[in-house]
């Protein structure tokens, strides 16, 4: 599981923390599976006097299963892999905002782009 995990961190861009409307991906090694789910609650554990918390997901899966897993903040961060019915588990946010690092085209670059392009369009007035 450490190895998937490891390849995981390398091709898909991961969250630090999750929130409520967040898509994790979650990772199984028994049924081995990959599957991507909604955040839809998370609420704390009164039950347990740790830090435990009900985190209620819905698999994007056809058709949508809900569930609800209580976690440690390590385990729905995905800075731990965990059991459950002994069998290994992977949580974590994926970050689908788009990426910083591309730099904004200012407007005279993109005017000069669409000078470049005939059209067989033309303007009426």
């Amino acid at each position: 599981m450490e190895k998937l995990v490891s390849e995981l961190r390398q091709i898909v861009p991961f969250k630090d923390t999750t929130d409520i409307g967040d898509i994790v991906l979650i990772a199984s090694k028994e049924p081995q599976m990959l599957i991507y789910a909604l955040v839809t609650d998370i609420s704390r554990d009164t039950t347990r006097k740790a830090e435990w918390w009900n985190i209620a997901l819905t698999f994007l899966s056809v058709p949508p299963q809900k569930i609800t897993w209580t976690l440690r903040t390590a385990q729905m961060t995905g800075m731990e892999v965990f059991t459950m019915g002994g069998e290994e588990r992977f949580v974590k946010a994926v970050d689908f905002a788009p990426s910083a690092s591309k730099p904004p085209q200012d407007r005279q670059a993109i005017q000069e782009k669409s000078k470049k392009k005939d059209s067989f369009l033309k303007r009426v007035k």
